[in-house]
């Protein structure tokens, strides 16, 4: 068709006012990459933790760990047992084992008196400490190649029976 039929060449043609969409595109994107380097200068990608708590028999059992990650940080996971009027022989914390093939290990402080795993838990025997509080560290960082996140579950075990037991979950992010 040509022009002198009415039809025009230009139909088609985006109008100025709107804008071309390699600009928009731009500055989607511009303020993307601004949002991200800002989380980032504000610590939003690094650790997170958090401390979770139960009491049961006599019992108050305190995990502090990382909820929030990045592979290669340094991240705190530490048990806190209390027991009014201390402890009367060796306590026996069972962990579960998966957890920790996210970590680099630097160290369990204090070292357990035994220790021993079945398919699923860790135990760990400590001498009874003085007084009425046992404190264990883990020194440890997530591993470089860790993708994903892990969960686990904390328990003092006396008689063979789970007392008192503390759930948490760790998720790694890019």
């Amino acid at each position: 068709m040509s022009e002198q039929d009415g039809a025009s060449t230009l139909a088609d043609v985006r109008p100025v006012e709107r804008g071309p969409r390699s600009v928009r595109m731009r500055t989607a994107s511009i303020v993307l990459l601004l949002v991200i380097v800002l989380a980032g200068a504000l610590g939003l990608f690094g650790v997170r933790s958090t401390t979770t708590t139960a009491t049961a028999g006599g019992y108050t059992l305190s995990v502090e760990h990382a909820w929030i990650a990045r592979a290669g940080l340094d991240v705190p996971w530490s048990v806190e047992l209390r027991r009014e009027g201390g402890f009367s022989g060796p306590v026996t914390l069972a962990v579960t084992g998966d957890y920790f093939d996210i970590y680099e290990e630097q160290g369990l402080d204090p070292e357990p008196a035994s220790q021993t795993a079945d398919a699923e838990d860790v135990y760990w025997t400590f001498d009874p400490p003085p007084g009425d509080t046992l404190g264990v560290d883990f020194d440890a960082y997530i591993q470089p190649a860790a993708q994903w996140g892990a969960s686990g579950t904390v328990a003092v075990v006396e008689d063979g029976q789970r007392v008192v037991s503390v759930d948490f979950t760790t998720a790694l992010v890019p």
